[in-house]
């Protein structure tokens, strides 16, 4: 259970998000206001199914998945603002994606997720993604929250 109203720990975000393993690539949210940003992070580890192949003998976690991750810290967001988990939220675009560092097995991708605005069930956001304080990832990107 979360240590307080604004975090969520995995079995919550479980509640919200649909995504499992290997596809759920959030491991808490340590803070949120409804409407408004949430910060979350995953656990970059080796056992990663993608290192498999991405790229064998180095490692990196590709980029589309940090964005995935992104849409998904958003979800929760948009599921936590909306009261409910009815629905899905799928990506409508991404737009000044832009990648500025590897991450790796050992990282911490912290990421945070602000709502740039919502208009009749599109939701765009601006999200970063960072390790150890320095910027991996920024994208702003648009989600539709759609009927089960």
């Amino acid at each position: 259970m979360a240590n307080s109203l604004n975090r969520l720990d995995v079995e919550e975000i479980m509640e919200l998000l649909p995504h499992r393993y290997p596809f759920l690539l959030v491991d808490r949210v340590t803070d949120y206001t409804l409407n408004e940003s949430i910060e979350a992070y995953k656990n970059i580890t080796f056992n990663e199914p993608c290192f498999t192949g991405h790229f064998p003998g180095k490692p990196i976690f590709p980029g589309v998945m940090i964005l995935e991750a992104l849409a998904q810290v958003a979800g929760v967001l948009g599921f936590k603002t909306q009261g409910n988990s009815d629905d899905l939220y799928l990506y409508a675009g991404i737009d000044k994606a832009r990648f500025k560092m590897p991450v790796v097995p050992g990282d911490r991708l912290d990421m945070k997720v602000t709502l740039i605005k919502e208009k009749r069930g599109i939701w765009k956001f601006h999200g970063v993604a960072s390790v150890d304080g320095k910027e991996a990832c920024e994208a702003e990107f648009m989600c539709a929250m759609r009927k089960l």
